[in-house]
C-alpha cells in the first residue's frame, strides 16, 4: 500500500518558481521527503534553482535549517564542565587559523569542539591538514569527542553522518546543478551543522576576495548576515568576522607546510596575519563564552597554547613531535625584474598548490601532505631580480607546469617607488 504525502514536490516548485515564500509545513515536508527519497534529485534540483533565482526570507531559511537539522541527531554538551564556542570559516587559501585557535581557546576552559571538512578545489581542507601528521585520526565517536573535550578541551575531529543528513546529500546535489551560490542554502547548510553540533557560542570567519567563495563585499556581508540571524534565531551566541581573502594567510598552502606554521605561531612566532587572525578569533570566541578578560596572545607567547596543542594531537594518535612529511621535489619562481611586490593573488596561489596535489578535485581523490606552496614575499616588500618569491613543492615533478601556469599574472612585481596599499585583514564584524 502506497503511504499518501501530504504536498506534491511540483507544487512547492512551482510556488517558489513563481516568487511566493513557502510554509513551515511545505518545507518541513520536503526536506524530510528528500532525506527520504520521495523527492527525486531532478526535483530537488529544480528546487534549488528556484531559490537561487527567487532567495528566501528570514522565516523561511530558519525553517529550512530547522528542518535540516531535525533529518538527523543532535549532540549535546550540557554535560561538560565548562562552557563551549566553535568557529567557521567559509574557507580560504593559507587559512590554517583552526589549528592554532581550537588549543589557544582552550587554555582558557573553554571546551572546543571542532567538526571540520576535508577540501575540495583550491581551498584546503582542517582534517587534510592534520591528517599529515603521523598517526592523527580524524574519525571519533560520540562519546571519545565528549571525553576529550572534558579531559583536553579541543577536539578537530569529521563530523559523524548522523548530523544534518539532509544536508550532505543537498550539498552533493547543489555542486552539480550550478545552485552553490544560493546564500539562503548556503547559509542553512552551515548552520544547519553547526546548530545540531550543540554549541552554546559560535564566531563565523567569512572571507572576502579572490580566494574566498564569496569574491564580492556585499554579498559575504549578506552570507554573514543571514548566518548570524540564523544562529541567534536557534539560541547561539553568533557573530561574523568579514576577514580579506584576496591574497593568502600566512606564507603556506599545503597540507604539511600549514602544520608546520600552525606549529610555529603556538610557538610564538609565525607570520604576523596569522598570528592576528587567530587573536582576534579567540577573543571573540572567549567573549562569547563569558571569558572577556581571557588575553588569548598571552596563551599563545607563554607556550600554554602549545601545551594544550600537544595534548589535543596525542589524544587523537598523533605524534605530536614527528617529522612531518615533506614533498620530494622542489621549484623557485622568481623575479623577473627589480621593483615592489604588488600582488600575491590568494586564488593563484590555491589552484597552483591543488595542482601541485595538495587538494582534490573530488572527494575520493588522495591528496598529498607535502605538496604546496611556500611564499617567501608579501605585498609591499621590495625585491630584486632573480630573487625566489616562492617554493613549489610536490611528489610528482610533472604538476610544476600546470602549477605555474595557475600563477600567470597571479604575481605581480611593480616598479620600484610603486606604492602597496597595506592589508586590513579584519574588514567588518556583524552581530544580531
Amino acid at each position: 500500500m502506497t503511504v499518501s504525502e501530504p504536498f506534491d514536490a511540483v507544487d512547492v516548485i512551482v510556488a517558489k518558481r513563481d516568487g511566493h515564500r513557502l510554509s513551515d509545513a511545505q518545507i518541513d515536508w520536503v526536506v524530510d521527503a528528500y532525506t527520504r527519497g520521495v523527492v527525486a534529485d531532478e526535483q530537488m534540483s529544480a528546487l534549488a534553482m528556484a531559490i537561487l533565482l527567487n532567495g528566501m526570507d528570514r522565516a523561511e531559511i530558519a525553517r529550512w535549517t530547522a528542518a535540516m537539522i531535525a533529518s538527523g541527531e543532535r549532540l549535546d554538551f550540557s554535560s561538560l564542565s565548562r562552557p563551549t564556542a566553535d568557529k567557521h570559516s567559509t574557507g580560504g587559501v593559507g587559512d590554517k587559523i583552526t589549528l592554532p585557535l581550537a588549543p589557544l581557546v582552550a587554555v582558557f576552559d573553554v571546551a572546543v569542539p571542532q567538526l571540520s571538512g576535508r577540501g575540495l578545489g583550491h581551498t584546503g581542507g582542517t582534517l587534510d591538514k592534520l591528517e599529515s601528521i603521523p598517526g592523527w585520526r580524524a574519525a571519533l565517536s560520540n562519546e571519545e569527542t565528549m571525553r576529550q573535550l572534558e579531559d583536553v578541551g579541543a577536539v578537530i575531529c569529521q563530523a559523524g553522518s548522523g548530523l544534518a543528513p539532509a544536508d550532505r546529500k543537498l550539498y552533493a546535489l547543489r555542486d552539480v546543478t550550478g545552485t552553490v551560490e544560493a546564500i539562503p542554502l548556503i547559509a542553512s547548510s552551515i548552520m544547519s551543522k553547526k546548530i545540531a553540533e550543540g554549541t552554546g557560542a559560535l564566531v563565523l570567519d567569512v572571507k572576502v576576495g579572490s580566494g574566498a567563495f564569496m569574491k564580492d563585499e556585499a554579498r559575504a556581508r549578506e552570507l554573514a548576515q543571514t548566518m548570524v540571524a540564523l544562529g541567534t534565531d536557534a539560541g547561539v551566541t553568533t557573530v561574523a568576522l568579514l576577514t580579506d581573502m584576496s591574497t593568502p594567510l600566512g606564507l603556506t598552502a599545503g597540507n604539511a607546510l600549514e602544520v608546520r606554521e600552525s606549529v610555529e605561531v603556538l610557538a610564538g612566532g609565525g607570520p604576523s596575519d596569522v598570528v592576528e587572525l587567530t587573536v582576534a578569533l579567540a577573543r571573540e570566541m572567549l567573549d562569547a563564552a563569558g571569558r572577556p578578560d581571557a588575553d588569548p596572545a598571552a596563551a599563545l607567547a607563554d607556550g600554554r597554547a602549545m601545551d594544550a596543542w600537544r595534548r589535543m594531537i596525542a589524544a587523537q594518535g598523533g605524534d605530536p613531535d614527528a617529522t612531518l612529511p615533506v614533498a620530494r621535489e622542489t621549484e623557485q619562481v622568481v623575479a623577473e625584474s627589480d621593483g615592489v611586490v604588488q600582488t600575491v593573488d590568494a586564488y593563484a596561489v590555491g589552484i597552483a598548490a591543488w595542482r601541485l596535489g595538495a587538494g582534490r578535485a573530488r572527494k575520493e581523490d588522495p591528496v598529498q601532505a607535502g605538496a604546496g606552496v611556500e611564499l617567501h614575499v608579501r605585498p609591499g616588500d621590495t625585491v630584486r631580480a632573480g630573487q625566489p618569491l616562492l617554493t613549489l613543492h610536490t611528489d610528482t615533478p610533472e604538476r610544476f607546469g600546470r602549477a605555474r601556469e595557475a600563477l600567470d599574472g597571479g604575481l605581480v612585481v611593480a616598479p620600484a617607488g610603486t606604492s602597496v596599499a597595506p592589508r586590513r585583514l579584519v574588514l567588518d564584524r556583524i552581530e544580531a
